[in-house]
C-alpha cells in the first residue's frame, strides 16, 4: 500500500475525530479487521487521541490527580501504538518475506515506523493548518505558522516518496526487510524495577 493511500486514511481518521473533538469519543473502523487499512485506521486514531491528551496534560490549571490519570492513559496509548506498529510491520513482512534479496542493504526504519511518522505528520499538518486559520492572533503568528505549514507539507511529500521507494526496494530485493521488536520495558512488570521490586516486597 503506497503512501498516498495511507495518508488518505489518516486524514479521514483525523477529520472523523474532530467531528466531536473528544478524547473519549467512540469511533467506527469500517475496514475489515484482517486488512492493513484496519490497522492504519487504528494507528491514527490512537495517535489522534494521544495528541489531544498531550495537549490536556499541559494545561497549567489541571488538577494533579487528573494529570496523573492522563499520564497513565498516555502510557497505555504508547504501548498500544507500539503494538499496532509491530502488527503493521508483520503485515508488510508477510508481503515481502519470500522476496529473494539481492543485497544485505537495510533501512534504518521498518515500514511500520515510517507509517508512524506519516500518521503524526498528518496530525501536525491538520493542527498547523488550524493555526493558520485563526483570527485571534497577530500577523506575525500567522506568518510563522504558514512557514511551518509549508515545511510540513514538503516533509510529507518527501517522506511519502521515501516510503514508496522503500516498498519498491523491498519488492525488487534491493533492500532486505528486517524487523526488530521495540521491547519496551517500562510497562512490563517483570522488567521495570519500580514494578517488580514492589511486587516482591
Amino acid at each position: 500500500m503506497k503512501a498516498e493511500v495511507c495518508n488518505q486514511i489518516f486524514r479521514e481518521v483525523i477529520n472523523q475525530y474532530h467531528l466531536n473533538d473528544d478524547v473519549d469519543s467512540l469511533y467506527k473502523n469500517s475496514f475489515d479487521t484482517s486488512s492493513l487499512e484496519f490497522l492504519l485506521f487504528e494507528k491514527c486514531w490512537i495517535d489522534t487521541v494521544q495528541w489531544h491528551l498531550e495537549d490536556i496534560i499541559r494545561k497549567p490549571d489541571l488538577p494533579p490527580r487528573n494529570g496523573l490519570e492522563i499520564k497513565h492513559r498516555i502510557d497505555i496509548s504508547n504501548q498500544n501504538r507500539t503494538d499496532i506498529v509491530e502488527k503493521i510491520d508483520d503485515f508488510y513482512f508477510g508481503i515481502f518475506e519470500n522476496v529473494i534479496s539481492k543485497s544485505n542493504s537495510l533501512n534504518t526504519e521498518s515500514p511500520g515506523w515510517v507509517v508512524d511518522r506519516m500518521s503524526i505528520l498528518c496530525l501536525k499538518i491538520y493542527h498547523m493548518n488550524e493555526q493558520v486559520q485563526r483570527t485571534d492572533v497577530n500577523s506575525e503568528h500567522l506568518e510563522n505558522c504558514k512557514n511551518k505549514l509549508h515545511t510540513l507539507n514538503e516533509q510529507q511529500k518527501d517522506l511519502s516518496q521515501a516510503f514508496n521507494e522503500l516498498l519498491e526496494n523491498y519488492k525488487s530485493g534491493e533492500k532486505k526487510m528486517k524487523v526488530y521488536r521495540q521491547m519496551k520495558m517500562y510497562n512490563d512488570s517483570s522488567l521495570n524495577p519500580e514494578l517488580y521490586q514492589k511486587k516482591d516486597s
